[in-house]
């Protein structure tokens, strides 16, 4: 009986308190968080690696043994941009397996599968890639000279080249980048 004024004091400091901190999250309810280099709630909005990494197709774990990053050569785009920048009739034509975005097209970071990775077809060997048909394909959205790629997107591109290396069972030392990275 001797602790009954402490308990009191104590629960009434913790009711101000929690009532102090509810009146206050309520004053700021509904701005955002300030986005500063690295904002966490931008990053959390974007899709999963997991759900970009999913097909259509089946997925057969020995069928890609390698991983290639390289950059678009354009300073904004998406899928569909791209395709018309590469002068490409129909996006489901480009010649990659993923587009990694900078805030320029699409949102900073997100991960655009595309047609080729859906169906899990190869990519085409032409002028710009002479690649081998085991290769995954990520095109990152920067030139590489004056525009390069966003914390966002190296964050991200390093996140689907992890899952997909679990999911295939690719070496680490079978990825390569650009230059500039």
């Amino acid at each position: 009986m001797s602790n009954q004024p402490r308990v009191v004091k104590v629960l009434a400091a913790l009711l101000v308190s929690m009532t102090g901190g509810a009146i206050l999250l309520m004053a700021f309810s509904g701005k955002p968080p300030v986005a500063g280099p690295f904002s966490l709630a931008s990053y959390i909005g974007l899709d999963p690696i997991a759900k970009a990494v999913a097909s259509k197709a089946a997925q057969q774990p020995d069928r890609w043994r390698t991983v290639e990053v390289y950059f678009s050569g354009t300073r904004a785009g998406n899928i569909e941009q791209l395709a018309s920048l590469y002068g490409i009739g129909d996006a489901e034509d480009l010649n990659c397996h993923f587009v990694v975005c900078n805030g320029a097209g699409a949102d900073d970071g997100q991960v655009m599968p595309t047609q080729k990775w859906q169906r899990q077809w190869s990519i085409i060997p032409n002028r710009a890639w002479n690649g081998e048909s085991q290769t995954i394909r990520i095109c990152v959205i920067a030139n590489g000279a004056d525009s390069l790629p966003t914390e966002y997107q190296i964050k991200r591109v390093y996140a689907l080249i992890d899952k997909l290396c679990q999911k295939f069972h690719i070496n680490p030392n079978s990825i390569s980048y650009p230059e500039k990275w």
